[in-house]
């Protein structure tokens, strides 16, 4: 018996122990307005940025431009030395005046051609009356037939060798007004390619980058430099492809730039790209700031938070206090299952089950 009250006491005091050894917290529902985002990194961008591109190799032999410059459109940034589509283009403009000649009155083989069809035209008027002349003849039997027929023979091979001179004419007035069509084809091409040696700007805008210097070799497709508008940027986000169906347009945006992380931009979603990038592994987003920029460099570092949702006047619990099944312990009652709606990092949205006056506890050992 006395062995059995020492058990007894034994477990009594283990009870006790847990006890002491186990604290309670406690709270109430509250109201609290939630704001969901998603977040995403990004850069700056200006507003219809290009690069400026070179379309010919060669060395820079003039450079124009500066970082921060504002350019106007078919301004010349920089002149490659290509000495070939020089020699083209005076090779071309040389065969394209000898082409113009060609086709000219004067020109000599057609001036050659118009003097065998006059003394053709002379030859056949000449034939011509002897033919007439021994047609009457033979009709008067004063000549043979073969003497007729020889005659004759001669009229019609003048008739035919005028025609062939005239065609031939025409053929080479036709050929002279085809070169002369490929030649000014061809001038046109390569003028074309040697103005290519002056790197204009496509559009006017601000130089936020020069990416060559005086004196460098380039070859076409090389980037000279990237212009942009001078006061309009966006910012440039990347989403990750299992946030990218929560973006819509014209959700709000608060973007920090990494070179103040103090100061907050507002802005909205303005352009959801279409294409995922697959050397970034995102998609893309544009957004328009809708706060005065005064920070306005291309390239810049960013983080932002895109508000998907924002509700108000939720009823809402500590995360915490939620356990497996939607259940709370409510104080001096036990469990009771309640219904969730939002859901975020730290709280619960209650729907039903509980309201603002029902303690809930959270046992903490």
């Amino acid at each position: 018996m006395k062995h059995y009250i020492k058990i007894l006491a034994v477990i009594s005091g283990l009870v006790m122990l847990n006890s002491c050894g186990k604290k309670s917290t406690e709270t109430k529902p509250i109201r609290k307005s939630i704001t969901e985002t998603v977040f995403a990194s990004g850069v700056l961008v200006p507003e219809n940025q290009y690069n400026v591109t070179a379309q010919n190799e060669g060395y820079i032999i003039t450079l124009n431009f500066i970082e921060g410059d504002t350019v106007k459109e078919g301004a010349i940034l920089a002149v490659i030395d290509n000495k070939q589509n020089e020699y083209n283009a005076q090779s071309a403009n040389a065969l394209l005046s000898i082409a113009g000649t060609n086709v000219s009155p004067n020109a000599p083989a057609l001036k050659q051609v118009e003097a065998n069809i006059e003394a053709a035209k002379l030859k056949l008027k000449e034939d011509g009356l002897q033919a007439d002349r021994y047609k009457k003849l033979y009709d008067d039997k004063s000549v043979s037939k073969l003497e007729y027929e020889n005659i004759s023979l001669a009229y019609e091979n003048s008739k035919a060798n005028l025609t062939a001179l005239q065609e031939n004419y025409n053929l080479l007035k036709q050929q002279a007004d085809q070169q002369l069509i490929i030649q000014k084809s061809q001038t046109g091409i390569n003028s074309f390619f040697q103005g290519n040696n002056e790197i204009r700007a496509i559009v006017g805008g601000k130089v936020y980058q020069k990416q060559k210097q005086l004196g460098d070799y380039v070859r076409k497709g090389d980037v000279i430099a990237v212009i942009g508008k001078q006061n309009d940027i966006y910012a440039k986000l990347n989403i990750d492809e299992t946030n990218i169906s929560k973006i819509k347009l014209g959700q709000k945006v608060i973007v920090q730039l990494n070179t103040n992380k103090d100061k907050n931009y507002n802005g909205v979603v303005s352009e959801i790209y279409p294409a995922f990038d697959d050397q970034a592994q995102s998609f893309y987003c544009k957004v328009k700031f809708t706060d005065k920029m005064d920070f306005r460099i291309s390239g810049t570092q960013l983080q932002a938070n895109v508000v998907i949702n924002e509700m108000q006047n939720l009823l809402v619990i500590p995360k915490t206090y939620l356990d497996y099944g939607n259940k709370v312990n409510v104080k001096d009652k036990g469990q009771v299952t309640i219904e969730t709606g939002f859901v975020s990092t730290e709280w619960v949205e209650v729907k039903s089950g509980i309201d603002e006056n029902t303690t809930i506890t959270l046992d903490q050992h």
